[in-house]
């Protein structure tokens, strides 16, 4: 079939397996280009939710910059001779290839990461091929969870706390600039957020790994978040986003008493991901972000970013990272630079649908969209007859 992008909405249903494969290609290339990051030994890597975005980005990185043995757990739709696979599913396929033939170990598990059968999979495989985990990397991209204690199927939503938000937000597709009204959520739809957002899977992973006494000396852990500028905050830091977030604080500061080692939560800049594609006035923001940071030479991808943060936090011999009053490790320094931020906001205050091509990167968001999905990859043949389980 000749596979082209199909989307609905917030979401592509299609994924291109050539695309996929030669975009992680061009990153495993790009962490191979950069210096070596020191390390006395090669780590043992867990990552949780590893298929894309800031996970892949995480284990390209710890793989090919610290020749790391990295295993990925990611829970993705297998292709059939009629429909593609996940972006995912494509995604680790390649790099499970690329790094066997680098010499790499590289293993992933295809799997509900909620589930403690799952954990116990892990740990098995953990014990078997690699004696214990190094540093875990959390970067779980999930809308529904499952309790494993009460079997209650919990689905997060995406509102405002308190009181109704007047927005201004971005038909990405359109490219419309228009205002939005979102009511807030309830105490339940706020409760079911944190469940599945929370740091509470987080945690259940750690206490997993450590019973089963997986844990190296000198263990890390971190979890991802996002927490973006005050334009955002409404619908997201003061959001039943940020009530998920906040929990996150709260199960690092749990796991840091007994593990002997470290967890953090790392903040990282915004990027365009199928979840920050679909969360009201994200799509904006970011677009103009995008924009003034590439203007002032400063616009980071994932694996740069998470590069910068390998390279400045978790390298021998790297100072004791800078954290915030709440203790996270702080990586969207650039993006809420007062400069950055004053341009963004004068932009945000005058932009329309009729300047937005102007103002803002939109045709970057739009590519960076399509390219989760392995579409925009340079030197792909999007006209070709290929099978979707090539």
């Amino acid at each position: 079939m000749i596979i082209t992008p199909r989307v609905r909405g917030f979401i592509c249903t299609t994924a291109h397996p050539i695309g996929c494969a030669r975009l992680v290609r061009d990153q495993v290339d790009w962490v191979r280009s950069q210096p070596r990051i020191a390390a006395s030994t090669s780590p043992n890597v867990l990552v949780v939710g590893g298929s894309g975005g800031y996970g892949l980005a995480s284990r390209s990185v710890a793989a090919f910059a610290l020749r790391a043995k990295t295993l990925c757990l990611s829970f993705e739709k297998a292709p059939t001779a009629e429909t593609t696979a996940t972006a995912g599913w494509y995604n680790n396929h390649a790099f499970d290839r690329i790094a066997a033939s680098d010499g790499l170990y590289a293993r992933t598990v295809n799997a509900d990461a909620f589930a403690d059968e799952t954990k116990t999979q892990i740990a098995d495989l953990v014990r078997r091929d690699l004696g214990g985990i190094d540093l875990l990397i959390y970067s779980l991209a999930s809308p529904v969870r499952r309790d494993p204690d009460s079997g209650t199927l919990f689905r997060s939503a995406i509102k405002p706390v308190g009181q109704p938000v007047h927005i201004k937000t971005l038909n990405v597709a359109k490219g419309v600039v228009h205002d939005v009204d979102l009511a807030p959520a309830s105490e339940d739809e706020i409760h079911a957020t944190v469940k599945v957002m929370g740091g509470e899977d987080w945690e259940r992973w750690v206490r997993h790994l450590q019973r089963e006494g997986l844990l190296r000396p000198g263990f890390r852990t971190l979890a991802y978040t996002y927490i973006g500028s005050a334009l955002t905050w409404p619908i997201y830091w003061e959001g039943t986003l940020g009530k998920a977030k906040a929990d996150l604080d709260r199960a690092a500061a749990e796991l840091r008493r007994p593990l002997g080692g470290d967890a953090r939560v790392a903040v990282l800049k915004a990027v365009v991901t199928q979840a920050s594609a679909a969360i009201p006035a994200i799509p904006l923001y970011a677009s103009l972000l995008f924009k003034v940071m590439k203007e002032r030479g400063v616009h980071e991808d994932c694996v740069q970013q998470i590069h910068r943060l390998f390279r400045a936090h978790l390298a021998d011999g790297a100072t004791s990272p800078t954290l915030d009053d709440a203790g996270r490790i702080r990586m969207d320094d650039w993006e809420l630079d007062d400069a950055v931020q004053a341009e963004v906001r004068r932009r945000w205050d005058v932009v329309d649908t009729d300047s937005v091509m102007d103002l803002s990167d939109l045709t970057g968001f739009r590519r960076d969209f399509l390219r989760i999905f392995g579409f925009e990859a340079a030197g792909v043949d999007y006209g070709a007859d290929i099978s979707p389980l090539d």
